[in-house]
């Protein structure tokens, strides 16, 4: 018994969520706004792992919770799977999305990069912008993780749109 939400409402709801946030609410502290955003992804993320692992044994490692988030979390979520997953055996993971949806409407400048100071700002704040979209899913799966006993830090990198990194640090 699945329930689906239409792609749009989810784009619109992050826009608008991001756009309030690091706008009206926390205008002159993004990283304020920034904590709060990943806050929400995180209560997403603890209560959709619940709903998602609720007929599931509990996982035994660190590694088998992460290749359930690669796979079938990330399925539920945007209908396939993490491209790729790296670890150093150490507690690290990077997973991979070469085409992270969240991402794929966003723009991307392709100026020059002796570009006028003007467009050089804006060029900054579209990059503001685009990081402060990751707070959510580095959120939720943050949210994810502890509720499946993993205490971990979630970071997001996204030097090549509209792919994305999300590394996982597991805390000791």
């Amino acid at each position: 018994m699945g329930r689906d939400v239409s792609e749009s409402c989810i784009d619109s709801l992050l826009t608008e969520m991001v756009s309030t946030y690091c706008n009206r609410f926390y205008a002159n502290k993004p990283e304020l706004a920034a904590r709060r955003i990943e806050a929400i992804g995180y209560q997403v993320g603890h209560q959709l792992s619940e709903r998602y692992t609720m007929e599931r044994p509990r996982f035994s490692d660190h590694l088998e919770a992460i290749k359930f988030i690669c796979k079938d979390f990330w399925f539920e979520l945007f209908k396939k799977q993490i491209d790729n997953l790296k670890t150093n055996h150490r507690g690290t993971f990077v997973l991979q999305d070469n085409r992270f949806r969240w991402l794929t409407r966003m723009s991307i400048d392709q100026s020059p990069e002796n570009g006028t100071s003007e467009e050089l700002s804006i060029m900054a704040d579209n990059k503001t912008m685009q990081s402060m979209h990751l707070y959510f899913p580095c959120g939720i799966i943050r949210g994810a993780l502890s509720n499946l006993g993993i205490p971990c830090a979630v970071s997001a990198d996204i030097s090549n749109l509209p792919a994305c990194s999300f590394v996982i640090r597991i805390k000791a």
